[in-house]
């Protein structure tokens, strides 16, 4: 049981197919022996790749990871770690912002980038993420301030995260290299993407989207509304027909989708992640996919 991976775009970087990712880090929890044990355990499951942000946990996730990687600084070379910036949000850990605003000037991202190698004690961004598109957005600066990071190795492809199509147009329009993914919220509870153009646009520059909250926060499971109760009766009973988990089926769901979507995974618990992996291995038949869109919808396609 393993993970397969993935080419992002044909520019590269190649990931797992599924992503653990640090957002929730903090509230895990977890001694530095424990998260230690935790990323050895998903590596050797397949799951190399790991997300994080620079304003995760107060801005503590990214300096909590590297703690843990210090004492095995070898598993390195068998992991890629995804970062984002470009949120600057009001915190006591960052006293000058006193609204929380967006920033994707060169400096600020350069100046990131550096806090996040640092944090993570690595020399290297495999994969930089703006988090927000920024509403004073200047391709040339970000041209700039990513042209230089590529060139000093620092960082090795570029991405966005919550970008409109129009938005990616904009960038890919712009910039002298590729923007290779765009990491959105996708879940059987989230399906804008499909209406919106977003994995219309994936398809055809032939980018995998990463899907944050691919379990919809929880609320497939835990959501007291009729569309909630509709979608976890469907999952329940395709659960049952594929012998397997309803969120293994809800995983399931979204690696069925030509477009190689990446869901992200947001526990820390090794059960969990284990469960995920299984689902990798799980097989939708058309009907049944249709079935779980047709929940969420409400109503059957036209």
């Amino acid at each position: 049981m393993s993970v397969p991976r993935i080419e992002l775009a044909a520019a590269g970087p190649q990931l797992s197919r599924l992503v653990l990712g640090m957002w929730r880090l903090a509230d895990w929890r977890l001694g530095t022996d424990e998260l230690l044990a935790l990323i050895e355990a998903s590596v050797e499951l397949g799951i190399t790749t790991f997300d994080h942000a620079d304003i995760y946990g107060d801005h503590t996730c990214e300096g909590l990871f590297g703690q843990a990687l210090r004492r095995r600084p070898e598993l390195r070379q068998r992991m890629e770690l995804v970062t984002k910036c470009g949120i600057k949000p009001v915190s006591a850990n960052r006293p000058g912002h006193g609204v929380t605003h967006y920033d994707t000037r060169r400096e600020h991202i350069l100046r990131s980038v550096e806090s996040s190698l640092r944090a993570l004690g690595t020399d290297r961004i495999d994969l930089l993420l703006l988090h927000r598109p920024d509403l004073l957005l200047d391709p040339d600066e970000i041209a700039a301030a990513v042209g230089a990071l590529r060139d000093a190795g620092k960082v090795g492809h570029f991405g966005v995260s919550n970008f409109t199509a129009s938005q990616v147009d904009m960038l890919t329009a712009r910039l002298p290299f590729p923007v290779v993914t765009n990491q959105i919220e996708i879940s059987p509870l989230a399906i804008g993407a499909w209406s919106d153009g977003t994995l219309d646009q994936c398809q055809r520059l032939r980018i995998a989207p990463m899907a944050w909250s691919p379990l919809a926060g929880g609320r497939l499971f835990h959501g007291r509304d009729e569309r909630h109760r509709r979608v976890r009766r469907v999952l329940g009973e395709l659960a049952a027909e594929l012998d397997a988990g309803a969120d293994q089926v809800a995983l399931a769901w979204l690696l069925a989708h030509p477009a190689g979507i990446l869901p992200i995974l947001g526990t820390g618990k090794l059960d969990r992640i284990r469960a995920a992996v299984a689902a990798c291995d799980l097989s939708l038949v058309r009907q049944q996919w249709f079935r779980l869109w047709t929940a969420s919808t409400g109503e059957e396609v036209p």
